[in-house]
């Protein structure tokens, strides 16, 4: 009887460690199928940036077929795409997009923005890339000869522009329209007396024009950047280190050079 009892014994232990075993196997295939799950990378969207622009100031943005191209796109485009960021265009007029920045409807604008003082207050600028000069144009008979001829004259400027900020703190008399293609055609038919725009843009607008001709005198010389929230600060500052490799490997003047247009880096001034 003992014996049985023993043997019975011996085999509920037996039994016992088998399944022990067995459970401990299944929760270690289960534990290493888990793991596998958990080490499956799941593919990320890459980040979208909406851009706010007034594609209407070549040759650094203007609409062609319906797409927004020039020179700052292809600077933000080689940022973007070493920074991970997808690119969607927003096209406003030029007056809107820093207020539409500061209230983070946009995340950027992108748009020949000069950085002043006052817009300062407002949005926070990345580094400079290049430096822009505000020139004046005139019809191709106008007696004007530079600044000191404009006392007394009428001058077309793009609203919300520097150019609008410099001739109306300087006392001059200033017609603003939304578009600089506006504001050229008041020159042309004589409405104005002058139009002042960056000079970059008036030589791409006046190109093959007989019409006007662009004075050798500038109003102002000012860098161009681009314009964030002040709750962007990190990104602006990896913004920074991309703008500022562009600049020192000179892929920034090779955009310029493709347009036809002369580079002035920031540090040039």
């Amino acid at each position: 009887m003992k014996k049985i009892i023993a043997l019975l014994l011996a085999l509920t232990l037996m039994c016992g460690a088998m399944f022990t075993l067995t459970s401990c196997k299944e929760d270690k295939e289960e534990d290493k199928a888990q793991q596998g799950q958990d080490n499956t990378e799941t593919p990320v969207a890459p980040k979208k940036l909406v851009v706010a622009t007034s594609p209407d100031f070549p040759p650094f943005e203007n609409l062609v077929d319906g797409k927004v191209v020039g020179i700052e796109v292809e600077i933000l485009e080689l940022i973007c795409a070493e920074l991970g960021y997808e690119i969607e265009f927003a096209q406003i007029a030029f007056d809107s997009v820093i207020p539409g920045v500061q209230t983070g409807k946009y995340d950027l604008g992108v748009s020949g923005i000069s950085v002043t003082p006052d817009r300062e207050k407002n949005v926070l600028f990345t580094t400079p890339y290049c430096l822009a000069a505000q020139c004046i144009v005139v019809k191709t008979d106008s007696a004007i000869a530079g600044k000191a001829d404009l006392t007394g004259k009428t001058i077309a400027v793009q609203s919300g522009t520097t150019a609008e900020a410099f001739c109306l703190e300087n006392d001059y008399t200033v017609d603003s329209y939304e578009a600089n293609a506006d504001a050229k055609t008041a020159l042309t038919t004589g409405k104005v007396d002058a139009w002042v725009v960056d000079d970059l843009t008036a030589a791409e607008m006046c190109k093959g024009d007989s019409t006007v001709k662009i004075l050798g005198e500038h109003m102002t010389t000012e860098p161009y950047a681009f314009a964030f929230n002040f709750e962007d600060e990190v990104l602006v500052m990896k913004f920074d280190t991309v703008i500022e490799k562009l600049i020192a490997n000179g892929k920034i003047a090779e955009i310029f050079a493709k347009y036809d247009a002369p580079y002035t880096a920031p540090s040039a001034n």
